[in-house]
């Protein structure tokens, strides 16, 4: 702004009137015509003042005005002259106008318009620019008329009346911040792959046309900046390019775009309504809340400026529509248009570029305003919170000063909200307090609501937070609460013990919920601590700990302490217990242990104990319930007790002697037994030695040597042999094997075995190396007893401990002491049994290290395992591979339904099982495997194995497992719940429980090959020869041969019961072909031989009864269709019932069938019997047919029988017995004599041959003989003459008798006895009625 002194002349230049002056005529006329306005006015709008001689008088002091003058040319040329004179003017100028004294300060052409047909072509001086009011309203002049350099015009109305041109400042139009506009056109052309390239000519020629059409073009928008093409896309040739200018309307920009092609030659070829403009930087995008967390509802808002038809939203070039989480919505007006998108419970995928886009069309142009935001959804994160607490409710550092817990976010929020929820046992709430970016939260510390039931127990605090737009975010703050126990022990004695004798301590918290109870002993200076996991018994639910000493010694004499410990927090309680010395059994050495004693002769006994027992015992004999006092003597280092007994009753007769020993607490241990037997004649004596008499056989066990403190275990036997007594047996054992025996036996009844038994498995380890090449089956029993002992103690799973007690029993499974075994084995229990139950028991007492257990193996030993976790998904399964050349796999699925932290051990043994009792003809032919579990298994449990056959050549494998409870605990191979499958030289077994497994395999093949079987074979193959072509004749003569009932139901019986032999022949064949570990094949085919054999015996059993109705009730008839119902039901109904009930019975339990053979099981389920019972009682009920039959035969006839008579008879009863014992099974009674033990092997040949053949005798005794049949045949062969000879030639097997008893019952009866009611005197012959129930039975049995 100028100064107030000085006065500024503006100079508008405009075409609007035509005159002409004279160059010389000056410019100084000029101002008289000047109209001006105060400059200091609010609102100053320059306006032309049309009025000639108006004057302003001013009686104020000089102001300065800016004064508008208007200069219409009439020629175009005046215009380069007038600018050069005001450029030349000397300034300032004083006037005079109506004795005013102005003065000039400037004079400027501001505007400059030229003519354009109806309109004005106006353009800016330099330096000036057009006002920013009426900006949109400027529309360029027509490009092509504007000269070179020269401003940019545009059009406007005449007259033109303003506004003018302006000083140029940072509100003038075109002036603020330049919008970017994307745009693109479309070349009506083919598109070349040359455009993609920046550097090809193509490319190169293209963008400089273009880029100068551009420029040209968008040139004269307000604050133009520049115009570049961008790229190329194939669509035609689609053409991107940037403009970048001031804010120009939609119509300014439209116009500029229709100026392109007046710049561009006619090959590029643009079509004129594919313009399209972006611009970006024209929409105001707000999004609320500035900071977006998960569970935010948010809100964006787009708005623009100007109208807009279609508003589009867009998250990374996706179009969002209404949905249950988006709402979209406009607002539109002439002034504004607004886009407003809300989203709900915000996540992190709701991340992502979101676009607003409002979309208009004018003429040929598309103008899209566009505004992108990136919105980033973070979740509320709780950075810092309270720890987790342990609290002791009862201290009263805690009762002073209360916790206080909290939780804080990662960020300042003013509308943080939250909340404190409170959820455990102990339910002890707080106070709570908030800042922008964290709660607080101060526990009321209340000591009753900390319950000793509840100590232990966790309160969980959930601390809430909230953003106030819907997002929350929590964290648990876990406390625990602890509160001092009251501990307690009790007693099961009185404060006072025995050694040997065991005892029970007690200890009892009110409070459940603890991590630990611990055992100590104080005996004066010495604080042993309890680590015998077989000895306390903890119940954590009811918090008690029970310490179970079995055998006391002096170990346990002392203090003892139960620490129970929650976190670090102890409570104790303690008893002290005093352990009275009393000698152990096994510590007090007999003499003898077994003698004969002479009648009426003392004999000695003896009791020693170690001088080292500190007490003072009564010590008595006992023999046969008398007791006797004994005498105290020092021998050496032993105490020893004596007694010379007599016995008086002189008779042959058993006596037992021991000692007994009672100290100051009146307890007593009794020694082992001594055993004598009473010699009562004196002349029976033969050896005398040492005043040890016997007679002759008579043993004599006498006590090992005694060492300097103790005595060695075990017994020297004699005999008494040829007056003299010799050394049977030596089953002392070593010296050194003694010590470790002894040490055992300590430790094992330690309070610290666990702690001490990695040091004497190595010692046992070094001693067993030493005596491997030992030949003691006492040595060798002692180890196994050793190791048995200390299989009891929980021990770490370490390499070493593990190694050193797998190479002991290395040491003494080896070949060279298989005699040993053999002869160990013949015990009470086989020390073989004792030792596996060892291995198995060490196995399972393994306490993993670092949650592991190693694998490890020695010599025959194999050991894996695995600790089961939380995160255990995958299977159990073990290979063992390393011993030897046998294999082994375990698999255990669905191990995740194991208890966490539970333990599978498995172990593989190569030569354990060689020295375990097997049945005879039987051998263990793999690996045996032990797998341990450290917890209770589940129900559906299962373990399969894989296992390689030894020797190859071996057959019938059978998975077994060692039971130890078997034999009345001696143990033995029992094969019950598991199942086989050979493949191959592999043999798969599955089993529902655990204990060791191996497979049994026999030696020796079945005797396929044997006489019976080449019997059953070929019999076989002619039985089902024979019943096809029984068949096939009953087909071709049926209807000849059923002209009556009887006969009608013979050979129905007949036919079914050979059709049923015949299928359950096929499936036999069947079975002899298939492997028997196809189990699905032989189940099936086992299921039809039970099921058709059964018919053929129960159609038998038909034709039976038939035969048998037909004999005993002669004059009763029955209807066809009731005897074919009743035969049918018989023949197939109760087969199937039997076959079926078998089958749903036992193959659930897997004991359908057997396990060598594709038949019915006999040693599990007894299954067998389905076929046997009914199968032998119809053989039954058929004999007792046929004797009826025989009887009828043989029924008195009037007067004497001649000799041809008594030889037809005999031979009637011979051929009643050859065709009905084939037909009605009666051959399968010789089955009995099979199954007697040791049975001659003439009744198995008698048994195959007759059975095998049925189909044989049925096709010639049941069809071939029949001579109905046989004339039938005939007939079909144009025989008839000759089978009508044969007609009345039918053999009188049975005769019936003449009846004269009128009723039912006493005509049965007779008939049934074979007697006759009425004789006729005149003749022998039959009559006619009896002729008739002749034939009747003569069709039933030819």
């Amino acid at each position: 702004m100028p100064s107030p002194i000085t006065a500024a002349l503006h100079l508008l230049s405009l075409l609007a009137v035509c005159f002409q002056t004279s160059p010389a005529s000056g410019f100084d006329s000029f101002t008289q015509y000047a109209v001006g306005r105060e400059v200091g006015e609010e609102s100053f709008h320059p306006e032309l003042q049309r009025q000639k001689r108006h004057v302003i008088l001013f009686d104020l002091p000089p102001l300065e005005y800016a004064i508008d003058i208007e200069v219409s040319l009439t020629n175009s040329s005046f215009l380069a002259p007038i600018k050069e004179y005001f450029r030349n003017l000397h300034l300032p100028v004083s006037i005079n106008i109506s004795d005013v004294e102005m003065t000039v300060s400037s004079i400027n052409i501001t505007t400059v318009c030229v003519p354009s047909e109806n309109k004005s072509c106006c353009s800016c001086e330099s330096g000036y620019a057009w006002p920013s009011t009426g900006c949109s309203d400027l529309i360029s002049c027509p490009a092509l008329s504007r000269a070179p350099n020269q401003p940019c015009g545009y059009t406007r109305e005449r007259p033109f009346n303003g506004p003018y041109c302006e000083p140029q400042n940072g509100d003038s139009c075109g002036m603020g911040e330049p919008t970017v506009m994307n745009m693109s056109v479309r070349l009506d052309t083919a598109f070349h792959d040359d455009l993609r390239n920046h550097s090809s000519q193509l490319y190169r020629k293209y963008k400089a046309d273009l880029d100068k059409a551009f420029k040209a073009s968008y040139g004269c928008l307000p604050g133009f900046v520049s115009a570049t093409t961008t790229g190329f896309r194939p669509g035609s040739v689609e053409v991107n390019y940037r403009v970048e200018a001031g804010s120009a309307s939609f119509q300014q920009l439209e116009h500029s775009s229709r100026f392109v092609t007046q710049y561009l030659d006619e090959p590029y070829s643009i079509v004129p309504t594919s313009f399209t403009a972006e611009i970006t930087n024209r929409t105001n995008f707000t999004v609320s809340p500035a900071h977006i967390f998960e569970g935010d509802t948010i809100q964006m808002v787009c708005e623009i400026n100007t109208t807009s038809e279609n508003m589009t939203w867009y998250r990374d070039s996706q179009i969002i529509l209404n949905s249950s989480r988006h709402s979209v919505r406009t607002d539109n007006n002439t002034a504004m248009s607004q886009a407003f998108l809300t989203i709900t419970n915000v996540t992190q995928e709701d991340s992502g570029t979101y676009k607003c886009t409002f979309a208009n069309r004018y003429r040929s142009l598309n103008l899209i305003y566009e505004g992108t935001k990136e919105i980033q959804v973070s979740p509320l994160r709780i950075i810092s919170y309270s720890n987790d607490y342990k609290v002791h409710c009862n201290s009263p550092e805690i009762q002073a000063n209360s916790p206080v817990l909290f939780c804080c976010i990662d960020g300042q929020l003013p509308l943080l909200t939250g909340d404190w929820k409170v959820n455990g046992a102990i339910s002890i709430t707080g106070v709570p307090s908030f800042s922008s970016n964290c709660t607080e939260y101060k526990l009321n510390m209340t000591d009753s609501l900390c319950l000793a039931e509840h100590s232990g127990t966790v309160t969980t605090y959930t601390c809430e937070l909230q953003t106030g737009h819907g997002a929350r975010s929590s964290r648990d703050i876990r406390v625990m609460y602890f509160r001092a126990a009251q501990v307690r022990i009790s007693s099961s004695v009185n404060t006072t013990v025995s050694v040997g004798y065991g005892f029970s301590l007690k200890c009892e918290s009110d409070t459940s919920n603890y991590d630990s109870i611990s055992w100590e002993i104080h005996s004066g200076d010495r604080i042993q601590a309890v680590e015998c996991a077989a000895c306390i018994r903890t119940n954590k639910s009811m918090a008690t700990s029970m310490l179970v000493v079995n055998t006391a010694t002096q170990d346990w004499n002392g203090t003892y302490i139960c620490t129970l410990s929650q976190d670090s927090l102890n409570s104790s309680a303690s008893v002290t217990i005093n352990v009275i010395p009393l000698p152990l059994k096994q510590h007090i050495l007999i003499d003898p242990a077994g003698a004969p004693i002479m009648c009426g002769t003392p004999q000695a006994l003896t009791c020693c104990i170690s001088a080292n027992s500190m007490g003072d015992y009564d010590v008595k004999f006992v023999v046969q319930e008398k007791e006797f006092q004994a005498e105290k003597e020092e021998q050496g280092n032993f105490f020893c007790y004596s007694y010379n007994y007599t016995e008086t009753e002189c008779r042959e007769k058993k006596l037992e002697a021991y000692c007994k020993f009672v100290n100051s607490n009146e307890q007593e241990v009794s020694s082992n037994s001594i055993n004598l037997s009473l010699i009562p004649d004196k002349d029976l004596i033969s050896c005398s030695e040492n005043n040890t008499f016997g007679k002759e056989g008579d043993i004599l066990k006498k006590s090992c040597s005694v060492l300097n403190t103790t005595f060695i275990r075990g017994s020297n036997i004699y005999k008494c042999f040829n007056s003299s007594w010799k050394m049977e047996k030596n089953d002392c054992v070593s010296e050194q094997i003694n010590n470790l025996l002894l040490m055992a036996e300590s430790l094992v009844n330690s309070p610290s075995a666990k702690v001490g038994l990695p040091n004497f498995l190595q010692n046992l380890r070094n001693q067993t190396e030493l005596l491997q090449n030992d030949n003691s089956s006492a040595n060798l029993a002692a180890i196994v007893t050793i190791l048995y002992n200390i299989s009891s103690i929980p021990v770490e799973a370490k390499q070493s401990t593990i190694s050193d007690y797998f190479t002991t029993v290395d040491i003494i499974v080896t070949d060279f002491k298989k005699e040993l075994w053999a002869d160990l084995n013949e015990g009470q229990v086989p020390i073989s049994s004792l030792l596996l139950n060892a291995v198995e028991r060490f196995s399972e007492n393994l306490q993993p290290v670092n949650n592991t257990i190693p694998h490890l193996s020695t010599e025959t030993l194999e050991l894996q395992g695995m600790v089961v976790t939380e995160h255990s998904h995958a299977d159990y399964n073990k290979n063992f591979s390393r011993l030897g050349n046998l294999t082994a796999n375990v698999l255990i699925d669905n191990i995740e339904t194991l208890p966490p932290n539970s333990t599978i051990v498995s172990v593989a043994y190569s030569a354990l099982g060689h020295i375990l009792p097997v049945k005879e003809n039987m051998s263990v032919n793999s690996l045996v495997i032990s797998t341990a579990l450290s917890c209770e298994r589940n129900q559906n449990f299962h373990i399969n194995m894989t296992f390689q056959k030894e020797n190859i050549s071996l057959k019938m494998p059978l998975c077994v497992f060692w039971d130890f409870k078997l034999n009345e605990s001696r143990g033995g191979w029992n094969d019950r719940g598991c199942t086989q499958t050979e493949e191959g030289s592999n043999v798969i077994c599955s089993c529902n429980h655990l204990t060791p497994f191996s497979i049994l395999m026999s030696p020796d093949e079945p005797a396929h090959n044997s006489v019976e079987d080449y019997i059953t074979h070929i019999g076989l193959a002619i039985s089902i020869l024979s019943l096809v072509v029984c068949i096939v004749i009953e087909s071709l003569v049926w209807k000849t041969v059923t002209n009556n009932t009887t006969s009608y139901m013979r050979h129905v019986c007949i036919l079914n019961t050979a059709t049923s032999l015949l299928i359950a022949d096929i499936w036999f064949i069947v079975t002899a072909s298939i492997n028997v570990q196809k189990r699905n094949i032989c189940i099936a085919a086992t299921f039809f031989i039970h099921l058709f054999y059964l018919c053929g015996f129960f159609w038998m059993l038909s034709l039976g009864l038939i035969l048998f109705y037909r004999l005993v009730f002669i004059l009763h008839n029955t209807s066809k269709t009731s005897q074919k119902a009743v035969v049918f039901c018989l023949g197939y109904g109760c087969p199937f019932v039997f076959a079926v009930t078998t089958i749903a019975v036992t193959l659930p339990w897997n004991t359908y069938t057997r396990k060598d053979a594709c038949w019915l099981n006999w040693k599990d389920s007894k299954a067998v019997l389905a076929f046997v019972i009914p199968a032998l009682a119809i053989v039954a009920m058929n004999l007792f047919i046929t004797a009826v039959v025989i009887i009828k035969i043989l029924r008195p006839n009037i007067g004497d029988r001649t000799n041809k008579q008594e030889r037809k008879t005999f031979f009637q009863i011979c051929k009643s017995l050859v065709i009905l014992t084939p037909l009605l099974g009666l051959t399968w009674g010789f089955g009995l004599a099979t199954i007697i033990r040791n049975s001659h092997q003439t009744f198995h040949i008698l048994f195959a041959l007759l059975n095998a053949l049925q189909g044989l005798f049925i096709l010639v005794f049941g069809t071939l003989w029949d001579n109905k049949i046989k004339e039938a045949l005939l007939k079909r062969n144009s025989l008839s003459r000759w089978s009508s000879q044969q007609t009345k030639s039918t053999s009188l097997i049975l005769v019936t008798p003449m009846f004269s008893m009128s009723y039912p019952f006493s005509r049965t009866f007779n008939n049934l006895c074979g007697k006759t009611g009425k004789y006729t005197v005149s003749s022998s012959e039959p009559s006619s009625a009896s002729t008739e129930n002749i034939s009747k039975s003569d069709s039933l049995l030819n």
